[in-house]
């Protein structure tokens, strides 16, 4: 998803499939909605496409390492995007290794306000899933960021999807 983000200049949409499965019929894991007769459950998938859905800014803006892109150097990979209609900078990082990750986010060149907030979808195990008795074993929890003045200094989970949702003085 980060490289979808990065590379937006040419990639118009994506999809995501299978969508839907039934708790009582299925041959495999990767669909996105589950449902019995009563309920529905997102997957953690779904929690992800839903987070990049709601934090994708109106620009693309770099985010580097050692002057590169960050494309799984270290088990993580990251996008950002600005959404200069309403002040937001979204900073997405993904660990993917069972290791926590320390990073320094350099913000430069816009003025930031003090604090901010960080999404994180996380897991103790890739195999982890939810279901219809656990429908929120995997779910974005949300908490406040303290931006104390052009870096963050912050510990990355392992297997985590984070957005870091900025506002900017405009």
């Amino acid at each position: 998803m980060t490289g979808l983000e990065r590379n937006a200049d040419v990639v118009n949409m994506a999809s995501y499939a299978p969508l839907f499965a039934h708790v009582g019929a299925w041959q495999w894991r990767p669909d996105l909605i589950w449902f019995d007769n009563l309920s529905s459950i997102g997957t953690p998938n779904y929690y992800v496409q839903k987070i990049f859905s709601n934090y994708k800014g109106t620009q693309v803006i770099p985010v580097l390492c050692d002057g590169k892109a960050m494309t799984g150097q270290d088990s993580l990979y990251s996008s950002a995007t600005i959404d200069r209609n309403i002040g937001k900078v979204y900073i997405k990082l993904v660990n993917i290794s069972s290791e926590s990750r320390s990073v320094t986010l350099n913000l430069q060149g816009l003025q930031f306000k003090n604090d901010g907030f960080v999404e994180t979808l996380k897991s103790d195990f890739p195999s982890d899933y939810n279901s219809i008795s656990s429908p929120r074993f995997i779910y974005p929890l949300t908490k406040t960021l303290a931006i104390p003045g052009k870096k963050i200094n912050i510990a990355v989970d392992p297997i985590s999807v984070n957005v870091f949702i900025l506002n900017y003085k405009r």
